[in-house]
C-alpha cells in the first residue's frame, strides 16, 4: 500500500517538528555576541594592522564596550604579547620537493586592569592549517596561504573574543 503524498508531508512536518523540539529542549542556541564585563577597552595594537582592525570591529560590533585611545581612562589593557606567523614543510616528495606546508599563527596576550592587576594572565593561543603544495601552481598557492592565514586570524580573534567574555576582575 503506497503512502500518499499528503500523509508523506505531514510525516515529515512531525518529524521536523519534534527535531525543532529535542534542539530547543537541550539549550541549543547559535552563538551571538557575548557582553564583555567592562565597559571600556584599550587596544594595545595598532588601528592600521589587520589585526588591529579585525578586533576592533569585532569590539564594536559586540555593542556593549567601547574602545579608547588613551589606556588611563580604559577600565582594562589589552596587550598583545605576540602574533608570529610559521610555515613549516610537512612534508617531501620522493623527489625532495615540498608536498606539503603548515602554517601556524600563534599570539599571546594578557588583560590588564586600569589598577594594573590582570584579568587574564599572559596566555597564549595558536590556529593550524595545512596545505598541499604544487610547483606547477605557485601563484594560486600563494594566494590559498594568504586566505589560509587570514582564516586563522579570525579563528584567534574568535577565540580571544571568548577569553574576554569570560574575564573577570
Amino acid at each position: 500500500m503506497k503512502s500518499s503524498p499528503t500523509r508523506r508531508r505531514l510525516i515529515l512536518g512531525f518529524g521536523g517538528l519534534a527535531a525543532a523540539a529535542l534542539l530547543g529542549g537541550c539549550g541549543f542556541k547559535l552563538r551571538g555576541p557575548q557582553p564583555l564585563a567592562f565597559s571600556s577597552i584599550y587596544l594595545g595594537v595598532s588601528r592600521q594592522s589587520d589585526l588591529g582592525a579585525a578586533l576592533h570591529r569585532r569590539i564594536v560590533a559586540n555593542g556593549n564596550t567601547t574602545i579608547t585611545d588613551d589606556p588611563a581612562t580604559a577600565d582594562v589593557r589589552l596587550e598583545i604579547l605576540r602574533d608570529q606567523t610559521e610555515r613549516e614543510i610537512l612534508t617531501l616528495t620522493g623527489g625532495g620537493k615540498v608536498r606539503e606546508y603548515q602554517l601556524r599563527r600563534l599570539m599571546s596576550f594578557r588583560l590588564l586592569g586600569r589598577d594594573g592587576n590582570e584579568w587574564v594572565a599572559p596566555t597564549t593561543i595558536s590556529a593550524r592549517r595545512e596545505y598541499n603544495f604544487d610547483d606547477a601552481q605557485v601563484l594560486a598557492k600563494e594566494q590559498e596561504e594568504a586566505l589560509l592565514f587570514r582564516d586563522m586570524q579570525l579563528d584567534l580573534i574568535d577565540q580571544l573574543m571568548r577569553r574576554l567574555a569570560a574575564a573577570k576582575p
